[in-house]
């Protein structure tokens, strides 16, 4: 048996989406390839926002599971069905003292040689670094969105004192940690400037061979029940503030001149009930709301659309990396993106040719680029999104080279 690996980690395995399920990729990876590994964890609830099956029952209380070879650690959170700033304050507060109790259990057994953290949420990070002084493992600080920023410039946390108290007490978590890693390299940045060290760049992966490009359009929107020549204008991921999918609505009332373009709103989150009242208010008839696809579905559901809309406010466009984008690039998929320039994720698009970029928050800017999307030749762009995608995003090569950095 390999080393012993600790993960301590708000998400995880069977959330289908999000952090929870590069955590659970992650340590089954690892597993996989000869580690010993445990997780420290709580229920999944995302994105739906309420504990899911079969663990409705089990929810407040600690439970242990061994899946896939992994010793898995269930803690009780709160999980509020609406989420707010201080509702999420409360949850992450909730969740660090049920782990905490589980890893002052853990001092007592067993050492483990390494310690993972996944941000969000940051403080996780405490944790890691009282196991760290106590039985000397190494500590690796996993950073997918940057917490504090994004609940400062989106408004969820309004308070000026709090908000640099957050920080200081992120920076002292970033010096503790003896590796740092981040998904995008505005992100890369940003942490190297507030740790005063290097930041590795580990990035979200995909399954290229689960997701791939398939070339019948027509056939894939008729199973879908629409129309062959219909152009399918569809966002599938979280349904959150963060994404200002209110933009999406307002290009889906611009283009109801033209009855074969779509709007499809796929996925889950505390948002969307308001999404839908708008597009009621809006008498959206060409705007249809779907459920999460089933995983067995979900390679066709994305090659049926002719865009994918990857939507952000301004201020997010370095705070964090849409996932949802791995997989677009994987199926060879259009993807219009809102990104400023001078950004991470702007430039790494524009560098490898793979999206359609358009200026955050500029209602017109989206509403042309829907419009080029749909009407233009993107062969081109096509062929470089698989390309990235198999070239640098497939999940054997993205961990193999965090195991040779960090494992």
């Amino acid at each position: 048996m390999g080393k012993r690996i600790l993960l301590i980690g708000g998400n995880f395995s069977p959330e289908p989406t999000g952090i929870g399920k590069y955590n659970g990729e992650m340590m089954r990876w690892l597993a996989d390839n000869g580690y010993d590994c445990t997780v420290i964890t709580t229920y999944p609830y995302y994105p739906q926002w309420q504990v899911q099956a079969p663990y409705e029952r089990a929810r407040n209380w600690f439970k242990k599971e061994l899946v896939n070879g992994i010793t898995v650690y269930r803690c009780p959170q709160y999980v509020p069905a609406a989420p707010s700033g201080k509702k999420r304050l409360l949850q992450d507060a909730s969740f660090a003292g049920s782990a905490l109790l589980k890893v002052l259990q853990l001092l007592w057994k067993k050492k483990y040689d390494i310690v993972i953290t996944v941000a969000p949420p940051f403080h996780l990070g405490l944790l890691a670094v009282l196991y760290k002084k106590l039985r000397g493992a190494r500590f690796v600080y996993h950073i997918q969105d940057l917490q504090i920023e994004a609940a400062r410039d989106l408004q969820m946390i309004r308070s000026a004192r709090l908000i640099n108290w957050l920080l200081k007490l992120e920076k002292m978590i970033l010096r503790q940690a003896d590796q740092v890693s981040s998904i995008a390299d505005g992100m890369i940045r940003k942490i190297s400037d507030k740790a005063g060290k290097e930041v590795m760049y580990f990035p979200n992966w995909v399954d290229v061979i689960q997701f791939y490009p398939l070339t019948d359009k027509a056939i894939l929107k008729q199973s879908f029940g629409f129309q062959p020549g219909d152009k399918i204008v569809l966002y599938s991921g979280a349904i959150g503030e963060k994404q200002g999918l209110e933009a999406l609505l307002h290009a889906a009332a611009a283009w109801q001149h033209r009855e074969e373009v779509k709007f499809l709103i796929c996925g889950s989150g505390p948002y969307k009930a308001k999404l839908e009242q708008v597009a009621a208010q809006l008498q959206l008839r060409n705007t249809i709301f779907y459920p999460l696809q089933p995983l067995e579905m979900f390679n066709r559901f994305l090659n049926m659309a002719d865009v994918h809309l990857v939507i952000q406010k301004s201020h997010a466009s370095d705070l964090v990396m849409p996932s949802k984008l791995t997989t677009i690039l994987a199926v060879g998929g259009i993807a219009l993106i809102t990104a400023n320039e001078g950004t991470g994720l702007h430039e790494l698009v524009s560098r490898h040719q793979m999206g359609i970029l358009v200026e955050a928050e500029n209602q017109d800017a989206l509403q042309a680029g829907i419009g080029k999307a749909v009407w233009d030749n993107t062969a081109d762009i096509a062929r470089n999104a698989r390309a990235f995608a198999t070239d640098h995003l497939s999940i054997s090569g993205v961990m193999t080279r965090f195991k040779e950095q960090v494992a």
